[in-house]
């Protein structure tokens, strides 16, 4: 028996732990990446005295993304793990990693992606706005991608959702603690290339849909899953930039006319388009999770 599930936050107010870890992991992802920047870039100690910003959103990049993605990785267990463990004195485990039942949400969040991709990509097609002029594989490329936006989905999901959404419900109401995470996960990329006020809509209305689940089952296996699914169809398979950052990919993509309708250098989630069909998508999950959990509980 987990005694650690019986006991009280060493710090009562969630949102204060919410401050405390957001303050850590951003040290510790810095004290990460300062070396990282310097092992495996050109970049001098003396550049990053004098453009530290710049020196770091430069690892936003495609042949350095790997850097990133391991150092969220790991910033993220040991900051989860240590404030999970010490200050909220719960399990790891209860952020929300219980795979009973789950298999169905996992699918419907895999496959939730690549049906508003598809939808947006279609509309695109038929406006002229976009095409695909060519198609090239290379199985080494593609596999380390994979890997990346594993890392990058696993880590984002534990953070915003299993950490932070998690301890703003417990000093807030529901709305307003998936609000704010979403808030806080729309500016995490505000350094992103090519970012703007489209962008950062999107993410917000990102941040919304991945932490919609986990506000009604309190797991986190459908947000993962969506949100690996989300940039997988939308770079390596669908040619789009993710958040900015090149990729390689199977189809080689054609944007034409406004980025505010394509989505430009931002990618697929730059677009209106993109906006409006995640605005679509919460609306119609909370109103299908206010049926279906009210239905249960009555």
């Amino acid at each position: 028996m987990d005694n650690s599930e019986e006991k009280k936050p060493l710090l009562a107010q969630g949102w204060l732990r919410v401050f405390l870890f957001i303050v850590a992991i951003i040290i510790v992802s810095l004290l990460l990446a300062v070396p990282a920047i310097l092992l495996f870039t050109s970049v001098k100690p003396e550049d990053i005295q004098t453009d530290f910003l710049h020196s770091i959103s430069g690892l936003a990049s495609k042949d350095t993304l790997w850097i990133v993605a391991i150092i969220e990785f790991i910033s993220s267990i040991v900051c989860v793990f240590m404030f999970r463990k010490f200050l909220d004195r719960k399990s790891f485990a209860s952020l929300g990693f219980s795979q009973s039942g789950q298999f169905n949400n996992m699918l419907a969040g895999f496959f939730l992606a690549p049906a508003l991709i598809g939808t947006g990509s279609l509309i695109l097609f038929l406006t002229k706005l976009l095409e695909w002029d060519d198609f090239s594989f290379s199985a080494n490329d593609f596999f380390i991608e994979v890997g990346i936006l594993a890392l990058i989905a696993i880590s984002e999901e534990i953070v915003f959702r299993g950490y932070i959404l998690n301890n703003l419900m417990q000093s807030f109401n529901k709305w307003i603690a998936l609000i704010i995470s979403a808030m806080l996960f729309a500016v995490f990329h505000i350094t992103n290339p090519a970012v703007g006020a489209i962008p950062l809509i999107s993410l917000f209305l990102a941040g919304v849909l991945f932490g919609m689940n986990y506000v009604y089952t309190k797991n986190l296996w459908f947000s993962i899953a969506l949100h690996f699914s989300w940039n997988l169809f939308q770079g390596p398979l669908s040619g789009y930039k993710i958040s900015g950052v090149d990729f390689s990919s199977m189809l080689q993509i054609e944007l034409k006319g406004d980025s505010s309708i394509t989505g430009g250098d931002f990618g697929f989630e730059g677009s209106f388009i993109a906006t409006a069909l995640l605005f679509i998508t919460v609306s119609a999950l909370y109103l299908l999770y206010e049926r279906k959990f009210k239905a249960e509980g009555s």
